[in-house]
């Protein structure tokens, strides 16, 4: 696991080894439901977590409430980082303070969340599933970052400034560029056509 010191330190959880139980039938994978309908599916690696929709991105997944200053005070850098590198970023914030969902998509409007929220009756088994592999106490806000391979980069509980982020964010796609260019064959330079003589006149 590899952490980024940046403007601050970040404490750093254990992430415990084990995937998660089989899932039923089906496509191997977990589902997750946001609050607008769209089905997130996941399942656990030995180093993280795999997510269908997020393949290729860096993962935020974020508990929250919505009755958490700190919570409510990191929604405008979420909204700002989710515009700035929506190529690159996928954000997954899951409610843990039971809000009910109707005034949760009433908070989330309000608030012009622009990323996937889950209510935390629709997140039972994975926030269970989240808690024991991270091993989190409760306090929110909590949030684990994971690379573009689903691999957990670090795991912070408390306010993180935009700044910080957006630092992890441009080192992460620094770092995943660096690896496709050296993953990527050369092309051998193309062959130059040999110099031919120069006629030399009859005597």
């Amino acid at each position: 696991m590899r952490t980024f010191l940046l403007t601050l330190t970040l404490p750093l959880f254990v992430w415990a080894g084990g995937a998660t139980p089989a899932p039923k039938a089906g496509s191997g994978y977990h589902t997750l439901t946001t609050i607008d309908g769209k089905t997130i599916h996941y399942k656990g690696t030995r180093n993280g977590l795999e997510i269908k929709e997020y393949k290729g991105k860096i993962v935020f997944l974020e508990f929250w409430g919505t009755h958490c200053p700190p919570c409510r005070m990191s929604i405008p850098h979420y909204i700002a980082l989710n515009k700035k590198y929506k190529d690159k970023l996928a954000m997954l914030a899951v409610e843990v303070q039971d809000t009910p969902k109707a005034l949760l998509k009433q908070f989330v409007q309000s608030r012009g969340i622009n990323y996937d929220v889950v209510a935390y009756r629709d997140a039972l088994p994975f926030v269970n599933y989240i808690a024991r592999r991270a091993q989190w106490n409760g306090s929110i806000p909590f949030l684990i970052i994971f690379d573009q391979n689903g691999n957990v980069v670090t795991m912070q509980v408390g306010l993180l400034n935009e700044k910080a982020l957006a630092g992890v964010i441009e080192e992460l796609s620094k770092i995943q560029a660096k690896k496709s260019a050296a993953s990527t064959p050369k092309k051998p330079a193309p062959k130059q056509p040999a110099k031919q003589s120069a006629p030399t006149a009859a005597h």
